[in-house]
């Protein structure tokens, strides 16, 4: 039966490889590629997704499979050769489904559209864009129905189970609405005292060598190792890793403004060094990746947020920053910096909103994409109706698309169903946030020594080492010891910005 199992672990080897050639060829086309090499780049993706898949649909995976049903009972579901046989095998019975010329046109459509978004996106032009998202969409609903006969109650959550295993629209909805019961009162109270916070500091002069300098230095303190990993600008941030030893950042800048690069940069920071310690033990298998994007969004949001805007560690950062930047923050006291950095404010753009703010970004695509995939809603009023409920949510006009519909790169690529893990992760993140503060209880004091190993080596241990091993409904209830609770996150929230705004106690009360 060994045999068997290093057959397998030998084919999913090479399947994975070309796995990793397609994110290193999907990084250059968003970082360093010519404008004018889009097309023949969409086609090189759209032949890698599809001999990959075609390698992994192959019947001798099946046999392998099912050769090895009575091994993976004897080894057990924890172990490694039990999980990577489970896991495998689930991923094979949802990719036989899908034909591989729908695999490949769904890549290649969706490489095709990143110049035209960019494009629409400088011109601030929907109708650029528009003919891609058609197709993105068109292909989207051929995938769904893939998977009609597998009993998923909507669309929705097909592609939802892609990003989240066992994830469904209605178990979004069940959290949304309550982040929406008790966000909605709170961002208005808090803008009964709007004038307590002052970010004007955040405002000015920010030449992009200095940031990048600074960022870098909190990044190789928080773990950033130089032999492994690599920070570019782009577009749209994002990460992506080839291998525990091949991690790479992105960012974007914006010289008037330092918060959009520090805290993005901050974001790509914790999705890296999620896949930089998955178990060296699970790289070229389908073990090696993270085990659900609301996770995966857990560790970028805890980052950004729970470290980057908190108090202590900028008790270590703060004089660095004051150095750096001496024009800005030379007589801006950490108080009042701190209080710039959580400022609640109704913005247009969501990777830069505030935490209290972000989620009801968030509401707004869940609520789109669904009506998107119903037909309620036609591509050509989408611009429309991302308007009307910005008003309604986050109470600011948008003045163009640029600002609006087009912001976000996930359309282009075809990811629709993404984004509910954002504001998942941020549920999430509370969650471990917790757990991990009551068994360290000395963290606040090695943030404030610019020391983050303890932190890093606990997520390390608890959740990063397990890679795909487990559903995110499997490790939270290992973690923390039950399923996703909006409470703790509610709860921080209302604590942290009570205390920055002066609210009444009862607005910082817990829920």
């Amino acid at each position: 039966m060994t045999k068997t199992y290093e057959e397998l672990k030998t084919r999913l080897a090479s399947i994975h490889d070309l796995h990793m050639a397609r994110s290193i060829l999907g990084w250059d086309q968003h970082t360093k590629m010519p404008p004018r090499g889009g097309e023949v780049r969409a086609e090189q993706l759209g032949t890698l997704d599809r001999f990959s898949h075609e390698l992994f649909i192959d019947d001798d995976i099946g046999r392998l499979l099912e050769e090895l049903r009575a091994y993976e009972e004897d080894v057990g579901p924890d172990s490694l050769e039990g999980s990577l046989i489970r896991i495998t095998r689930r991923d094979y019975e949802k990719a036989k489904r899908v034909p591989p010329e729908l695999r490949a046109e769904m890549t290649r459509a969706g490489a095709i559209a990143l110049p035209p978004w960019i494009d629409a996106r400088e011109k601030s032009d929907f109708s650029i864009f528009l003919p891609y998202l058609k197709r993105n969409v068109e292909l989207t609903h051929q995938y769904i129905a893939c998977f009609e006969d597998m009993g998923f109650a909507s669309a929705y959550d097909v592609l939802l189970d892609d990003f989240d295993e066992g994830m469904t629209a209605e178990d979004v909805r069940t959290v949304f609405d309550e982040l929406k019961r008790e966000l909605i009162p709170l961002i208005a109270q808090i803008q009964e005292h709007a004038d307590r916070v002052d970010d004007s500091s955040l405002h000015g002069d920010f030449p992009i060598e200095k940031q990048r300098a600074i960022a870098l230095e909190i990044l190789e303190r928080f773990g950033f190792d130089h032999e492994s990993w690599r920070l570019d600008p782009t577009v749209h941030p994002f990460a992506m890793s080839a291998g525990t030893k091949d991690i790479r950042l992105t960012t974007r800048y914006d010289e008037n403004e330092l918060g959009v690069s520090l805290f993005a940069t901050f974001h790509e920071f914790g999705h890296g060094f999620y896949e930089a310690n998955v178990d060296p033990a699970f790289e070229r298998t389908s073990l090696s990746n993270v085990t659900s994007m609301s996770l995966h969004e857990s560790q970028s949001r805890m980052w950004e947020n729970l470290v980057g805007r908190g108090l202590p560690m900028w008790r270590f950062f703060y004089p660095r920053l004051q150095a750096t930047f001496p024009d800005q923050f030379g007589d801006v006291e950490l108080d009042e910096f701190y209080g710039a950095i959580n400022k609640v404010q109704p913005s247009l753009i969501r990777v830069e909103a505030d935490e209290a703010t972000y989620n009801m970004h968030i509401i707004l695509r869940f609520e789109l994409e669904q009506e998107i995939l119903s037909g309620d809603l036609p591509l050509e009023d989408l611009p429309e109706a991302w308007n009307a409920r910005m008003a309604e949510y986050v109470g600011i006009d948008v003045p163009d698309d640029t600002r609006g519909v087009l912001q976000d790169v996930h359309w282009s690529g075809g990811a629709i169903g993404y984004f509910p893990t954002y504001a998942l992760g941020n549920v999430v993140s509370v969650q471990l946030w917790d757990k991990l503060r009551g068994e360290l209880p000395d963290l606040d004091a090695q943030f404030e020594k610019g020391e983050f190993g303890v932190l890093a080596e606990w997520l390390r241990e608890n959740l990063h080492r397990h890679g795909r091993k487990y559903t995110s409904k499997e490790m939270l209830d290992r973690i923390v010891g039950g399923p996703m609770d909006p409470g703790p996150y509610l709860r921080y929230l209302k604590e942290k910005l009570g205390e920055i705004y002066g609210l009444p106690v009862e607005a910082g009360a817990a829920v």
